[in-house]
Order: C-alpha cells, then structure tokens, then sequence
C-alpha cells in the first residue's frame, strides 16, 4: 500500500504496487515537486476564525509551495491564528500574509511555538515538524551576522537643487556637505530667513519687493552701503532709530524714538535754511536731552545735529 510520510506528502509506492502504471504515480510525484518550488495563494480563512490548511497527500495544494500567500475570504477582526497540518512535516517555507482587515497572523503546526507575521509583511519560516508538539520558527531570526563594522558608506543626491554628498561613519553620525544651486526661493524654500540675515522675520514665501517691503540700512557685511538714506519731512514725524532727517518746513513738530537704546542715533538737519524764522520743535518723547527734561527748539539755519542715546541720566547727546 502507498504512503505519504514524507516531507511533501509525495506518493510512494509499495513494492510490487502498481505494475504497469507506476508512471502516472511518478509523473504526478514530478509536479508536486515543482508546485513545492513555487509560488502559490491560498484563502485560508474563510470566516473571521483561527483555520488549518493541510498539504493534501499526493495531489495539488497550495500549501506545498515554497512561498505561500495567505489570503482571507472576509476581513480579519483580531490576530488569528492559521495551523499548517500535517505536524510531521518538516520543511522551509515563505509565508506572505495578504489577509483583509490589517491584522497580523500566526503561523502554527503544533503545541510548540508560533510565528506571527504582521499584515502585508512575509517572513522565512521552518517547520520542525516534531509532531503534537511541532513549532514554527523565524528562520531569520537564528541567523548569525557576525559582529562586522561598517567603516563609512558615502553617497550623492540632489534635493530641491541642492547637491548632497555625504558620509554614514560606523559611529552613526551624518555629515552632508554639498553645493546649492538652481533653488526657487519661492517655491521650494519654507521657513523664515532672521531680520538679521537680512529677511523679514516671515515665514512667507512670496516675493519680497525690497523697494517698497523693506526700509533701513544693510550694513557693509551684508553687501550693502552702510549709508544712511535721508528723509525729506516737511510735516509731524516720529523718528526711529538711524533715522537722517531733512525738515522741509517750519512749525512741525520732530519726535524722537521711544524707549531707545544706547547707541540709538538720529540726525536731524534744517533743509531750506529757514530755521531761524520758522523754527521746529525736537521733542523728547520722556527722554532726557542733554540731561534736560525739555524739548529741544531747533532755530540755526542749514545746522545738522547728531543725537546719539547714552543713558537714562543723559539721554540724548546732541
């Protein structure tokens, strides 16, 4: 009589068995060899329930192939667990689990231990085929890759127009190092660029027109003339810090800054040379001038003053 006690559930034929006919046995022994080289899907869980799948002896199944996917004919509640019958059979299997509903599988043969594969995920597994008691291993996870170090691994790249070249050291640290070049500043650059390097303090991204958006001075560092642009006023103004000030017309009224700082500098100039008969209050704004509480009547033709902040006590020096 045949039997099938071996690993892929093959035909053998008893001795004497099958005279005449022993090549459909053997022919049908070929293929299955085949199938347990191949790739094969089966629905294993055809309700919401732990199942088993069992190699079929001399026939067809899809739990013979080598690599496996595990699929499900209604969508998975919770892990459930899927045993691979019979729990004698001792093999190396890749197991794909393409079941619905997101959840993980576990893999079974016996009472021994399972595999769990998360959803979408494969993994190398052997059965020991140790009966009752058979497990299913992680064939992966025995495997020893030894105690090397990586020296460095280096690379290129280009993101956003930026070229990157870089080092992964055996430390775990990162160094990229690259040229920028061809960057649409308003398209693949977000963020805020500091007042202090010469931004806005915005985090937009949209074009800035440095004519009509940006006022003050870009110091010499930063590419700029460091010159002080005069302001022609010929009406009521408060003055900010760096400010060079050209009053146009008489009885108007020059605030200075509040609050200000030491250091702080404001000139203040009479531009038309008429001063002395229509003269323009400085005022101090609670600052000191000259150590006076008092505002500062400005009555010399064409004069220019300077006025620097130093402290509480003095106040502006002029």
């Amino acid at each position: 009589m045949a039997t099938y006690v071996n690993n892929l559930r093959l035909k053998e034929i008893a001795t004497g068995d099958e005279s005449g006919t022993w090549g459909t046995s053997t022919n049908t022994n070929l293929e299955l060899i085949g199938e347990s080289l191949g790739f094969a899907t089966q629905a294993a869980f055809s309700s919401d329930g732990d199942a088993t799948t069992t190699v079929a002896d001399g026939a067809t199944d899809p739990a013979r192939a080598l690599y496996f996917k595990v699929t499900s004919g209604t969508s998975l509640s919770t892990t459930r667990t899927l045993t691979i019958g019979p729990n004698t059979v001792s093999r190396v299997m890749w197991i794909e689990n393409a079941t619905s509903g997101s959840q993980s599988i576990n893999i079974s043969q016996g009472s021994g231990a399972n595999v769990t594969i998360p959803t979408g995920a494969a993994k190398i597994v052997y059965l020991d085929g140790a009966g009752s008691g058979a497990a299913v291993v992680d064939a992966l996870g025995q495997v020893d890759v030894g105690d090397g170090t990586v020296t460095s691994v280096g690379g290129t790249g280009t993101v956003n127009g930026i070229s990157l070249s870089g080092t992964v050291t055996s430390s775990g640290s990162l160094t990229l190092g690259g040229a920028l070049s061809g960057v649409d500043l308003a398209s693949q650059v977000t963020g805020t660029l500091p007042t202090g390097n010469g931004g806005t303090g915005s985090t937009a991204t949209t074009y800035c027109s440095l004519t009509a958006n940006v006022s003050g001075v870009l110091p010499f560092a930063n590419g700029g003339s460091g010159a002080i642009v005069p302001l022609l006023k010929s009406g009521n103004y408060t003055a900010n810090n760096r400010d060079y000030i050209v009053v146009t017309a008489g009885s108007i009224t020059i605030t200075l800054p509040s609050s200000p700082s030491a250091g702080d500098v404001v000139v203040i100039k009479d531009g038309t040379g008429a001063a002395e008969t229509t003269n323009f209050t400085v005022a101090r704004n609670s600052s000191n001038i000259a150590s006076s509480a008092s505002d500062l009547t400005f009555d010399k033709n064409f004069a220019e003053i300077v006025m620097t902040y130093i402290n509480g006590t003095i106040g502006w020096s002029v």
